[in-house]
């Protein structure tokens, strides 16, 4: 038998017809298989069920994160401001520097009502300076009173090293923070103490920081001595007077800042509550002498960054406290990067000159000012000026 044939008949002896219903199968095997023995169940166990895979991820999420940030908590604050002019000569103009009107992470002033014999007042703004005055101007031959009643809220102010990318500020305000001024001459021995300060130091938080604790050094070892002075800056005794002690650590923290080409502002306000750090840190009652500056000082990215050295010097002549004091150690820390507000910021404006004024430009408008036919009015001459500033606070 040929090859080709014997395999034909092979194939057909193993494979089925391709006309039957049957299909290609394994051998026929009559065996069946045992039945397999049930399996049993084991008891449901107390544990918990599998998380979904949409919720493990969240989990996971949450743990790599960062916590979530503490809830706003505003205070509202009523700032009524009681002014009366005694024994005026001529026409009596009044200029009272109002909260900051634009909206920040820590202040919002919502509104001011005023009520008075005045012939005509309003509110006028510089935007560079963030200020808004309040005017009123009197007729010859009346007594001048005022009342104005201004809402505020504020929330503390904190410094996130770990947030950047904030949007760039208008180049004329840094410019303008930038400037030498009658109140902070700069001169070579300026500029030498701040360029020792921060040597080698390129990067602006770094520098803000180095000249910082230069300045609360001076606040806490030499509490007594006017802060300007430890800068080199001939501040004219006049204006030294008229800036305070408190004053002149802020403004010495903004000269040495501009020294080094670091733009920074001071930033003038009133205490209006008590402290939470600190008794001598607050004020209550009648606040017509909580007069306080602080400063801030701008880094690229993260906008303008807040200090506070003033209030080591406070704390060290009202708390009677060693320079040494751990307690003092931890206030310096904190007041680099953070404001408690129980204080109501007014403006950061220099050299001001009072729209219609007819006397030369002041240092800055921090407290009432005001101008008779005499001229300046001495506004500590309990004898022709009277002012009751007052503050109550309720809770958001």
């Amino acid at each position: 038998m040929k090859r080709r044939d014997f395999i034909a008949a092979a194939a057909a002896i193993a494979l089925p017809s391709l006309g039957s219903s049957e299909a290609i199968a394994a051998p026929a095997n009559n065996k069946k298989k045992p039945a397999a023995k049930p399996v049993a169940k084991k008891p449901a166990t107390a544990g918990k069920p599998a998380a979904a895979p949409a919720q493990a991820n969240e989990t996971r999420v949450a743990a790599a994160s960062l916590p979530d940030e503490p809830a706003s908590r505003w205070r509202t604050y009523d700032l009524t401001t009681r002014i009366e002019i005694k024994r005026p000569a001529g026409i009596s103009r009044l200029w009272l520097p109002l909260a900051m009107f634009k909206d920040t992470p820590w202040q919002r002033a919502l509104g001011h009502t005023w009520q008075g014999n005045f012939e005509r007042a309003g509110i006028y703004r510089d935007p560079a300076a963030e200020m808004e005055v309040f005017t009123a101007e009197w007729r010859e031959g009346v007594t001048p009173q005022l009342e104005l009643v201004s809402k505020v809220e504020t929330q503390d102010r904190h410094f996130d090293v770990t947030k950047k990318h904030c949007a760039p500020e208008r180049g004329d305000i840094l410019r303008r923070n930038l400037r030498s001024t009658e109140l902070m001459p700069l001169n070579d021995k300026t500029r030498e103490i701040a360029e020792r300060i921060v040597g080698r130091v390129k990067d602006p938080v770094a520098q803000g920081k180095a000249i910082y604790d230069w300045v609360a050094e001076r606040a806490l070892r030499d509490p007594e001595t006017p802060a300007l002075s430890a800068g080199g800056i001939d501040t004219p005794q006049q204006l030294a007077n008229a800036i305070g002690r408190n004053a002149g650590h802020a403004l010495l923290f903004v000269a040495l800042s501009r020294a080094v080409g670091l733009p920074a502002r001071p930033v003038f306000g009133l205490r209006c509550d008590y402290s939470k750090i600190f008794p001598s840190l607050g004020a209550t009652g009648e606040l017509n002498r909580a007069f306080h500056c602080r400063a801030e000082f701008y880094a690229p990215g993260y906008d303008w960054i807040p200090v506070n050295p003033a209030d080591l010097r406070q704390a060290v002549l009202e708390e009677k406290l060693s320079p040494d004091d751990g307690k003092l150690a931890v206030l310096k820390k904190l007041q680099f990067g953070f404001w408690e507000m129980n204080w109501i910021g007014l403006n950061t404006a220099l050299e001001v000159i009072p729209r219609d004024s007819k006397e030369n430009a002041i240092p800055f408008l921090a407290t009432p000012y005001v101008e008779t036919a005499d001229g300046v009015l001495d506004t500590t001459d309990a004898e022709r000026y009277a002012v009751s500033i007052r503050a109550s606070r309720t809770d958001s």
